[in-house]
């Protein structure tokens, strides 16, 4: 039993996910933010490049074989896009990011996303791609989707993130 939760941000990119791990880590200073894509860069865990998307391929098997031990001690909130690869006894949150495509589209043309790149991305929003796969490695009562459009929402979802933190540590206390 760990003392401390472990809960995966993820979302399309450009939904948000850094921001509201960066005011995550800083109202709930009790866990540590991990920027899956600077641990893959920290460890040399980049398994090639792809030219098409103009982005790095991570070797999944050495990130996960890396980040367990971190993720049995709790308290880490996790930043990646990619949320159905940690093992769901380790997880005890996934908030998946949703952001109206108007949105999205403009903050991924501002990051100058390749065109491929570019595309995946909206339609792995138009489809809800990041909650389908949340939805098949997770328990339902562990997923929760947030609409992230604006600074509004960033506030609320990280306030309800924080009540749900708190109430957590409430209930696994009881238990010890």
């Amino acid at each position: 039993m760990r003392d401390l939760p472990n809960i995966i941000v993820t979302g399309t990119p450009g939904t948000g996910k850094s921001k509201h791990c960066e005011k995550l880590g800083q109202i709930l200073p009790e866990l540590t933010v991990v920027s899956i894509n600077k641990f893959i860069q920290d460890h040399d865990l980049e398994s090639s490049f792809d030219k098409a998307r103009n982005s790095v391929v991570a070797d999944e098997d050495k990130l996960l074989d890396l980040i367990q031990p971190e993720l049995e001690a709790g308290g880490k909130i996790i930043d990646w896009h990619v949320c159905d690869i940690f093992q769901p006894e380790l997880i005890d949150l996934v908030i998946v990011l949703r952001a109206d495509t108007t949105h999205l589209y403009d903050r991924l043309k501002a990051r100058g996303y390749a065109n491929q790149k570019f595309e995946e991305n909206i339609d792995a929003e138009i489809m809800g791609e990041i909650l389908n796969d949340a939805q098949e490695s997770y328990e339902p009562e562990i997923i929760v989707e947030l609409h992230s459009d604006n600074d509004h929402d960033l506030e609320t979802n990280c306030q309800r993130i924080k009540s749900w933190f708190k109430q957590w540590v409430i209930d696994n206390t009881k238990q010890n």
